[in-house]
């Protein structure tokens, strides 16, 4: 018994620990260092030479605003956003907002009443090695990553939220399910359909 307790209480501190880890770097990453990194790209003008395009766009659920009374995020609000950080220049992006209430099927994690929020963003950055960082700083989530992008091509980065785990006892066949309402647990990316 006391070895079960001992276990807990690590990973209570390990789980802790990484939650400290994620707001200090989404505090550090949401200042810019740096601002010729990449510049805002609009429409379908023609690549530099030495330059790379790349979109960046993430789809995600949330809940409803003034879902949980004391609750002090911006779920549910135009005030919920993603932070992009690039080589050290930062940029804050507002998402598209709908309200959304999908009938989907038992196991689907954005299956129910809620905010769906579509993030876009295109820029213009040099070819080459890039230390790319989306984080949504309400929810403490962050990806980091390393990306190559090739002179004139034009990539397309995808972001998939991983959603928390249902809590209580779940049926046979439905352990592990996930749901938007338990919140974002991290990314998944994709950058030109190939997993980072």
């Amino acid at each position: 018994m006391r070895e079960v307790r001992l276990l807990l209480l690590l990973l209570t501190v390990s789980m802790l620990s990484a939650c400290a880890k994620n707001i200090e770097l989404i505090k550090s990453m949401s200042t810019s260092t740096r601002d010729n990194v990449f510049q805002e790209s609009v429409g379908e003008a023609a690549i530099p030479s030495g330059y790379a395009h790349l979109n960046i766009l993430v789809s995600l659920k949330t809940h409803k605003a003034g879902l949980y009374p004391f609750e002090k995020k911006a779920h549910g609000t135009a005030d919920y956003m993603l932070l992009l950080n690039i080589d050290g220049q930062a940029t804050h992006i507002r998402g598209e907002l709908t309200v959304e209430d999908s009938a989907g099927f038992s196991r689907d994690a954005e299956a129910g009443e809620g905010i769906r929020y579509n993030f876009k963003k295109g820029v213009r950055l040099k070819a080459g090695r890039h230390r790319i960082t989306v984080a949504i700083p309400d929810d403490e989530v962050v990806f980091v990553g390393d990306i190559v992008l090739s002179e004139g091509s034009t990539n397309v980065l995808v972001l998939e939220p991983v959603y928390g785990r249902m809590q209580g006892k779940q049926r046979p066949g439905f352990y592990g399910r996930t749901s938007f309402t338990q919140g974002i647990d991290g990314f998944k990316a994709f950058l030109n359909g190939r997993a980072l």
